[in-house]
């Protein structure tokens, strides 16, 4: 069954409080997002892996590549608006004839996903037609309730999990729920895929697989590639 991997790198950088964007930020000597690829490429050479970048971006990208000797194969397609239509459009690449295909989306940012968790993922999908990876919750979890009238409380974190990508749904599945008209309450693509009715599949992840979007979520890359 042939395999894609969506990955979606649409920062600017504003949290990191600099004007690269996070996802070209070297870490130990590599950008972020050629790790985020190698995980792809290092777990299976023949996945199709697709970059969505935008259209400003895309030169510097190029640069990148050259400046580094990075020779990982991916295809280029353009950002969108919103992550939302950025994956729709990388989702655009991939063939109408292969609609029993499987397809990750993977945000650009998370460079240490682990190949057993990208593997289990697939191969979820490959029978539930869509899988997330998640992690358990560690912390004390507090709601708030929304006008602020009733305080906070404290609600049962065994009932909740951290989600993570990849993604990895059905291509059929996965085109269909991106031809919906976009609504704010799409925060990530397994919400995408429930609004039509779909069932999601919850694979256990790696807590090492952070998204790295702060100064902090640097430090914790840097100390996770010198362990």
């Amino acid at each position: 069954m042939r395999k894609y991997a969506v990955i979606v790198a649409g920062g600017k950088g504003l949290r990191m409080g600099g004007e690269i964007p996070k996802q070209f930020i070297p870490v130990k000597g590599r950008p972020v997002l050629m790790r985020t690829l190698e995980a792809f490429y290092c777990c299976d050479k023949a996945t199709d892996i697709i970059l969505v970048l935008p259209a400003s971006q895309q030169d510097y990208w190029h640069a990148l590549c050259k400046e580094y000797g990075f020779a990982v194969p991916h295809r280029l397609a353009e950002g969108g608006e919103t992550r939302f239509h950025s994956v729709a459009k990388g989702l655009a690449l991939v063939p109408e004839g292969e609609e029993e295909a499987l397809v990750a989306v993977h945000d650009g940012v998370r460079p240490f996903v682990a190949a057993e968790v990208i593997a289990a993922c697939y191969e979820a999908a490959s029978r539930c037609g869509a899988a997330i990876p998640v992690a358990d919750v560690v912390d004390t979890l507090r709601c708030v309730e929304p006008d602020g009238a009733n305080g906070s409380h404290t609600v049962d974190r065994a009932c909740y999990r951290l989600v993570q990508t990849p993604q990895v749904f059905q291509a059929r599945l996965l085109k269909q729920a991106y031809g919906q008209e976009y609504s704010p309450a799409f925060t990530d693509d397994a919400s995408v895929v429930e609004a039509m009715g779909v069932e999601v599949e919850l694979v256990r992840g790696n807590r090492e697989n952070i998204k790295i979007t702060t100064p902090f979520d640097l430090k914790v890359a840097e100390a996770l590639l010198s362990d």
